[in-house]
């Protein structure tokens, strides 16, 4: 199944009903006069949030969505049915944008919430509601009101507590899979991870956060090197970064070096993003000495000046990991809410609709809790 966090839609309500003319013709009243009743309002479009959908793919097969039109007013004062109102599910962090004028509309944060994008039309009046002193016999009905058509833009942005950094092969995917049931796909090639994936990490009963494994970035990523930064976006509303460093990376380069190009990127990026608290997190320590492992780690950290917290882990072996994901838990609370979505780039202009299609062989995206 592929991951789809882009798409474009069209929607439009319902138009409304048109008013009746009728008048009543009854044995034994001489005088009936006016029942025209009122058409029917037109049908409105909503959007709803589900938290068992992970993926905007259905929206890449259906486009067009409208909500069903009033029916008219009849004689004996009826008036007419309301039309059927269109609910589109999407998932929980779904931002809302109206595509012709670039405005955030909605962002979808809980299961159940839903946000209305297109009013149905008024229904009309029928000649009943003309009726007066001065006028017995109306002939004057209303037109239903016209629905409203909306070109939107629908923007997934995963909900995680944590967002993982790092350069390909820092370990990300290995220190998800070590902490939570998520399984993304391991491998000892750049770029194995080509899709956000969430991981619940359970720390106790009823205490648990959710991790975020972002695809790898490069150097020159804000300008559209590698994978570019098509799911930084994701790692806007977590309210925790870990920087992930390799101890040893296999093209040599230094890691104090790699911690600082990513911090360039990130600024490049969002220089709120940039200002996230952010924790330093040295991962591949087995593959040394436990002493030359710790002098290495000491090392990085002087060269980069590091006044946070730093851990040292081995994501493969698991060392370390308990530690980490108890600090993050007891920080969380005290940590600042991520900002809302228009105070960071949301916006794209030059975004075509199909960009974000990457293909993948099955569902990339795991929400799943450790229930070992």
């Amino acid at each position: 199944m592929k991951f789809i966090d882009e798409v474009r839609i069209h929607v439009a309500s319902g138009n409304g009903g048109h008013g009746s003319v009728s008048f009543r013709r009854e044995k034994f009243i001489p005088f009936g006069g006016p029942d025209g009743g009122d058409g029917g309002r037109g049908g409105s479009v909503y959007l709803v949030a589900q938290e068992n959908l992970n993926t905007l793919i259905d929206f890449r097969y259906q486009r067009r969505y409208r909500a069903e039109n009033g029916h008219g007013g009849a004689g004996r004062q009826m008036t007419g049915r309301a039309g059927h109102d269109q609910r589109i599910t999407v998932p929980v962090g779904t931002l809302v944008y109206d595509d012709g004028i670039h405005e955030l509309l909605g962002d979808l944060r809980t299961h159940g919430e839903q946000l209305l994008v297109a009013q149905g039309g008024r229904g009309g009046h029928g000649n009943m509601a003309y009726k007066s002193s001065t006028n017995r016999a109306p002939r004057q009905f209303e037109k239903g009101g016209a629905g409203e058509e909306r070109h939107l833009r629908l923007e997934l942005r995963l909900l995680a507590d944590v967002g993982l950094l790092g350069l390909p092969n820092a370990g990300k995917s290995t220190l998800i899979r070590a902490v939570s049931a998520a399984r993304p796909k391991v491998a000892d090639y750049p770029f194995t991870t080509l899709y956000p994936h969430l991981g619940v990490v359970r720390i106790a009963a009823h205490e648990s956060f959710v991790l975020a494994d972002i695809p790898g970035l490069i150097p020159g990523a804000s300008e559209g090197a590698g994978l570019g930064t098509r799911f930084l976006k994701h790692l806007s509303r977590t309210r925790l970064l870990l920087h992930l460093v390799d101890m040893a990376p296999a093209d040599a380069s230094d890691p104090a070096a790699n911690v600082r190009a990513l911090e360039t990127e990130l600024a490049s990026y969002s220089p709120v993003l940039a200002e996230r608290p952010r924790w330093l997190v040295v991962n591949k320590a087995d593959l040394f000495p436990i002493a030359e492992a710790e002098t290495r780690f000491q090392q990085i950290c002087r060269q980069l000046a590091w006044e946070g917290p730093a851990f040292l882990l081995s994501a493969a072996g698991g060392a370390g990991c308990d530690a980490l994901i108890h600090a993050i838990w007891h920080a969380l609370p005290d940590l600042p809410p991520a900002p809302e979505p228009t105070q960071l780039e949301d916006w794209g202009d030059d975004a075509d609709e199909d960009s974000s299609d990457w293909h993948g062989d099955d569902l990339t995206t795991d929400w799943e809790e450790d229930t070992t």
